[in-house]
């Protein structure tokens, strides 16, 4: 589904990745962790063509390196950034159509799908987006990408600040998304959710990845948990 091979990011003159590899099945959820700094967000930025950068990304075999960023989402490639991005001053409702790619729900997600994965939408469909909690909005964002139809999904921390209860929603999300054959690029903090809900896990480290392999691999290997992930 996607494949990103040799990745380099800048930032003016600043080389923030050196050489990214990583790769994402059909239905697979896979996880990228690592600590504040080395690179997770950059890299699912360079994805989506919003920083400068080269290498390698194919989806659905498909060379995207050089297309412009609206072109990369019409391709099938959705993305939740850490900041949420919501409008503010548009409804609930009126966000969620926004995130649609033509004026009919044909895909595999509709309005209602939103409503019952999480009833508080509906609760709240005409009130202004920008007077929801945090959780809420995230909701939003989430739900949002989903009614454009993406074959590939990438979300950038969602659960961060999150109550547990509304953290356990998001999660009981993604296995919904992954049933219905839509992959999952998740970076996440919380090792603990990225060890229950991933097929795979890739962890980086001053913008290399520096382990790739299954959650019982990590749970295995303390020497890479010390040294990437734990504080």
């Amino acid at each position: 589904m996607l494949a990103v091979r040799d990745l380099h990011a800048y930032y003016g003159k600043s080389h923030i990745l050196h050489g990214v590899h990583l790769s994402v099945g059909k239905g697979e959820i896979v996880s990228l962790l690592g600590r504040n700094g080395v690179g997770r967000s950059t890299t699912i930025k360079a994805i989506m063509g919003q920083v400068v950068s080269n290498g390698s990304v194919k989806f659905k075999d498909r060379e995207l390196m050089g297309t412009k960023t609206h072109l990369i989402a019409r391709a099938g490639l959705g993305y939740v950034p850490e900041n949420r991005d919501i409008f503010p001053t548009l409804t609930v409702r009126q966000n969620l159509m926004l995130g649609m790619k033509g004026r009919k729900e044909s895909g595999r997600w509709s309005m209602d799908d939103m409503y019952q994965l999480f009833p508080r939408l509906r609760e709240r469909a005409d009130a202004p987006a920008g007077v929801l909690s945090g959780g809420e909005q995230q909701m939003l964002t989430l739900c949002r990408t989903l009614m454009g139809d993406p074959d590939l999904v990438m979300i950038d921390e969602p659960t961060e600040g999150l109550a547990p209860k509304i953290v356990e929603q998001v999660a009981n999300l993604f296995d919904e998304i992954a049933k219905r054959g839509i992959s999952i690029l998740l970076v996440e903090q919380k090792l603990t959710i990225a060890l229950k809900i991933s097929q795979r896990l890739y962890v980086m480290g001053h913008g290399e990845i520096v382990f790739e392999g299954t959650p019982e691999d990590l749970r295995a290997n303390e020497a890479v948990r010390k040294e990437w992930l734990e504080v």
